[in-house]
């Protein structure tokens, strides 16, 4: 009975490393993947994702639009597309085309009747999370925008988990201080996640009457802009009310294409222009400091070191709190000497840190890792490698020692 207990855990994991190979593959066609997310409800984070993804288009990126708000998704109706089916063919989903260059995924397009209700917990909504990254054909994409759920729950988690390389997350947030205190929490969501925050919208940002063409302040003003400048994150843009915004989204038409020419359409024009010259200069200085780090290899082929891998089957596996063997690969000159063997002490929380401190081992390349233990390692000098394949841990080494290691999204993160 263990044995096959065992078994089924082995496969489980095995399944689980292809699944997050063949997601991170699919993954590699799209340049920049951004989260939208939001503290509380009734911001208008799903019409700034729908409108974001429309203005980049504009500008003539490619972008995708995934909705990964299960329970109540309203993409399709802001874009326009309602009734529209994604294309299912084998194990691969075509997306809706809402544009030349603009595809959509959303959980409102495989409803049979949109008054159906979604009654699902956290692991399903994870699995069908992670098959709109794994199995929708997005192509190649300069852009993936994708609309989340209120708060930090399940939804976001997963997302955070499951893409190897997101660039990070836009936080929208309407003026009044109850929206500001909220979108404050996703601000530690994030700072815990270690994803990067791209910036702050403030939606809603004030009125212009139509009739006298004064500003009305219905939400207050300015929430927004200074929460951004006391947590030192940048400031994207205010968006104003637009009643022609309720219109063309009551209507399912897109507010963008509909008035391109209205003060709103110009204030997410100015607010992508925003993003786009913050993710190049992030670009450049992330350039900047892997070349810093990384270069020259052959510095790091010189190293004499111990290097950790957590092993199941003789490769790496994905769970490093549960192995039950480490290979320990002491590296002399820049070429691999030995491997040895080792069975861990029982695994409680600061043991194993502390233990291959004593090894001495200097780094550990893990599928995956929770943040509190990575915390532990790097209280005892221990570099951590999360998002690695299953290879033999040689395998891992030598592209480790090369400049070659590919990583992705850590693969268990809790």
């Amino acid at each position: 009975m263990k044995e096959n207990l065992e078994q089924q855990k082995a496969e489980f994991q095995r399944q689980q490393a292809l699944e997050q190979e063949a997601l991170q593959e699919r993954m590699k066609s799209i340049k920049h993947k951004i989260l939208i997310l939001s503290g509380k409800g009734g911001v208008g984070k799903s019409t700034v994702a729908a409108n974001l993804a429309v203005t980049l288009a504009r500008d003539g990126k490619r972008v995708g639009l995934l909705d990964v708000d299960i329970h109540g998704p309203s993409i399709p109706k802001l874009m326009g597309i309602m009734g529209q089916v994604p294309q299912m063919g084998g194990k691969t989903i075509t997306p809706v085309k809402a544009g030349e260059r603009l595809f959509v995924m959303s959980m409102g397009s495989l409803l049979q009747h949109q008054d159906l209700a979604v009654i699902w917990r956290g692991p399903l909504k994870m699995g069908a999370i992670k098959q709109f990254l794994k199995d929708v054909e997005w192509g190649e994409l300069d852009f993936l925008i994708i609309d989340s759920p209120p708060g930090t729950g399940d939804e976001p988690l997963s997302v955070a988990q499951l893409i190897p390389d997101l660039d990070g997350a836009i936080l929208i947030t309407s003026p009044q201080d109850l929206s500001v205190l909220d979108v404050r929490k996703s601000v530690t969501f994030c700072r815990q996640l270690n994803m990067p925050v791209l910036g702050v919208i403030e939606n809603m940002s004030g009125l212009v009457c139509p009739h006298c063409g004064q500003q009305i302040d219905v939400f207050k003003r300015g929430g927004g802009e200074r929460m951004a400048q006391e947590m030192n994150l940048p400031f994207l843009g205010q968006i104003p009310i637009d009643p022609q915004v309720v219109e063309a989204s009551d209507a399912g038409v897109s507010f963008i294409s509909q008035y391109p020419d209205s003060p709103t359409a110009e204030a997410f024009e100015k607010t992508v222009q925003t993003l786009l010259a913050g993710m190049n200069g992030a670009a450049e200085n992330r350039s900047a400091a892997a070349a810093k780090e990384e270069a020259p290899a052959s510095a790091r082929a010189a190293q004499n070191l111990k290097i950790a891998v957590p092993t199941a089957e003789g490769k790496l596996t994905a769970h490093f709190g549960h192995c039950r063997q480490f290979a320990i690969v002491e590296v002399a000159d820049g070429q691999v000497k030995s491997t040895t063997m080792v069975e861990p002490p029982p695994h409680e929380p600061g043991v194993l840190p502390e233990w291959l401190h004593q090894q001495g081992v200097s780094l550990v390349i893990t599928g995956g890792m929770g943040q509190r233990a990575q915390g532990h390692f790097a209280d005892k000098g221990v570099k951590v490698i999360t998002g690695a394949s299953p290879q033999s841990p040689e395998e891992l080494v030598r592209s480790y020692l090369q400049g070659t290691l590919q990583t992705g999204g850590n693969i268990c993160d809790h």
